[in-house]
């Protein structure tokens, strides 16, 4: 998958497509979503989605990014880390909890498995900037000396994405809850 060429886009037939992309997983869900269906709804050629992105999963990407906005993303700094944390944790849970969202990021996720390239990119645009919002926030509270911020996001994600991929149990608030009290004794300094 190579990254897509902005130069070489008109700006509304690439909304059009990115519209008709989020329109079509809310209606098809991912498996079911074709190139054709895309461009027929965008009023858009398929060969200018294959120009473009190369592919459906492609410009599945670049939809999730362009809808959730993850360049300059922060975290709320409301004083208290361990609030927070529950309200970013919370709003993760809701995304995964949601059915088509749900289908269609792990449909992604499973396509990041065989393609190293899309990998990147989903760390890289759709991911990374999400957890660094976390770890600049995570910069300004008071934790335990020598903590390393890499592996407390980790150990705050990790278990969310764990239960959700395996579906080894329900995804609630109050189970949010209860891993940020253990992310919180993990990392809070000793008094």
């Amino acid at each position: 998958m190579s990254a897509p060429d902005p130069a070489r886009r008109n700006e509304r037939s690439r909304r059009a497509i990115l519209d008709a992309t989020r329109a079509l997983l809310a209606e098809t869900g991912y498996t079911e979503l074709t190139v054709g269906a895309i461009a027929a709804r965008a009023g858009a050629g398929k060969q200018t989605i294959y120009r473009w992105w190369g592919g459906k999963s492609a410009v599945v990407l670049d939809a999730l990014v362009d809808a959730v906005e993850v360049g300059g993303m922060t975290l709320t700094d409301t004083g208290d880390l361990r609030a927070d944390l529950r309200l970013v944790l919370r709003a993760t849970v809701a995304e995964f909890a949601d059915p088509r969202l749900s289908a269609t990021t792990r449909a992604l996720t499973i396509e990041t498995l065989i393609d190293d390239e899309l990998a990147g990119h989903v760390r890289d645009r759709l991911l990374r900037p999400q957890l660094d919002a976390v770890k600049d926030r995570l910069r300004t509270a008071d934790l335990r000396d020598g903590v390393d911020l890499d592996q407390v996001v980790e150990l705050i994600f990790g278990p969310l994405y764990h239960r959700w991929l395996l579906r080894t149990g329900p995804l609630t608030e109050e189970w949010a809850d209860g891993l940020v009290d253990l992310v919180m004794a993990a990392i809070r300094p000793d008094r």
